[in-house]
């Protein structure tokens, strides 16, 4: 097995742009690698497992304080895990209260949705709803 990599083969299998991988290193989220004799960055397995950490944490929707967090905790395996428990259940809580959102906003875009269909554009309840109030005329 290959134990270095390029930023270019640590970006594909992860499915990260390169500058999102240069950006996790200026933040600390990814260690800095070393250099080949060349100055490029020689990236190990160590890189690639953590940035594979990283993108599923971020495709969870975990902002990247909290992936920081995690990989903090991550590193030290030998601690109970009532931090990564309070982090996900505050994650859960917020996915939950979005869920909620949404479903709200899809109730009203599907009342909408059934006013609208009958007459002119000028009497379209979606258009109507999207358009900024006209204040009143003195």
């Amino acid at each position: 097995m290959k134990e270095s990599f390029s930023i270019g083969e640590l970006a594909r299998p992860t499915g990260t742009k390169v500058e999102t991988i240069r950006y996790y290193e200026r933040i600390g989220l990814l260690p800095v690698p070393a250099r080949t004799g060349g100055n490029y960055r020689a990236y190990t397995r160590r890189h690639l497992e953590r940035l594979n950490f990283i993108r599923r944490g971020r495709d969870l929707g975990l902002a990247l304080d909290q992936v920081r967090e995690l990989l903090r905790l991550a590193d030290d395996p030998g601690q109970p895990c009532t931090e990564v428990g309070r982090i996900a259940r505050r994650h859960l809580a917020e996915v939950e209260r979005k869920i909620a959102d949404l479903t709200v906003l899809a109730a009203e875009l599907r009342r909408l949705i059934d006013e609208c269909g009958r007459g002119a554009v000028a009497e379209c309840r979606v258009i109507k709803a999207l358009a900024p109030a006209r204040p009143a005329s003195p």
